[in-house]
C-alpha cells in the first residue's frame, strides 16, 4: 500500500470545513471533492484536475443547500421528481462564477446515500470530479486515486473498491422533457 494521508469521514468533515481538498467515494465514484462555499478550495480543486470552463458535479443532502448557492426553485422544480437518486441534472447558476466557471451552467443532484447526506448537512454542498486525470480511467480505491494525485490533495477517505463504480445519469431539462447528457446508473 501507498503511503498517504488516509482519514476518516469525521477527520474529512473537518479537513473540508477548514478548505482542505481531499478524495473520497460520493454515491457513484471516487471523487475530488472541496466544499461548495470555499473560493480558494475550489480554485484549487479545479486546477489540480486541469479544468477551464468545464466545471464539476455538484452534490447537495437536499434542494434547500441548492437553493441557498443561487439555484431557482423554478428550475429545480423540473427535476426534483428524481433526486436523491444518481441523477445529475444540468441547470443554471447565474450566481458563484467560481462554481460554473463562467458558463452559467452546473451539473447538480441531490444524493441518496445516508452516510453521505449526514456529512453534507454538515459540510454544506460539495464540488466534485471523478478522481482521476483527463482521459484516464477514474480511480476505483484510493490507491490508484493516489497515484493520481499523489500529495497534491490533503487526505483520502477509504470506502474500499468501488466495483461497480457507474457514474451518475447526466441530463439537462429542455422544453417540456429532458436531454440525456450521459446514460449513467438510472434512467429518467
Amino acid at each position: 500500500m501507498v503511503s498517504m494521508n488516509s482519514v476518516t469521514q469525521e477527520q474529512a468533515k473537518k479537513l473540508l470545513i477548514a478548505g482542505k481538498i481531499g478524495v473520497m467515494p460520493t454515491d457513484t465514484v471516487y471523487g475530488l471533492v472541496a466544499r461548495a462555499h470555499d473560493v480558494s478550495a475550489v480554485q484549487r480543486m479545479y486546477a489540480l484536475k486541469k479544468r477551464e470552463q468545464k466545471p464539476g458535479t455538484l452534490i447537495a443532502a437536499s434542494t434547500k443547500q441548492l437553493i441557498e448557492l443561487g439555484v431557482s426553485q423554478s428550475e429545480i422544480n423540473k427535476v426534483k421528481k428524481w433526486w436523491p437518486n444518481p441523477l445529475s441534472a444540468v441547470l443554471p447558476i447565474n450566481e458563484r462564477n467560481y462554481l460554473h466557471q463562467g458558463v452559467n451552467t452546473l451539473a447538480m443532484r441531490v444524493v441518496a446515500h445516508p452516510e453521505l447526506i449526514a456529512l453534507l448537512q454538515q459540510t454544506g454542498p460539495l464540488i466534485t470530479s471523478s478522481a482521476n486525470q483527463p482521459g484516464e480511467p477514474p480511480a476505483t480505491n484510493i490507491n490508484e486515486a493516489f497515484a493520481y494525485f499523489g500529495d497534491d490533495v490533503d487526505f483520502y477517505v477509504d470506502g474500499g473498491t468501488i466495483v461497480n463504480g457507474t457514474p451518475s445519469t447526466i441530463i439537462r431539462p429542455v422544453n417540456n422533457g429532458v436531454e440525456i447528457l450521459r446514460k449513467g446508473s438510472i434512467a429518467p
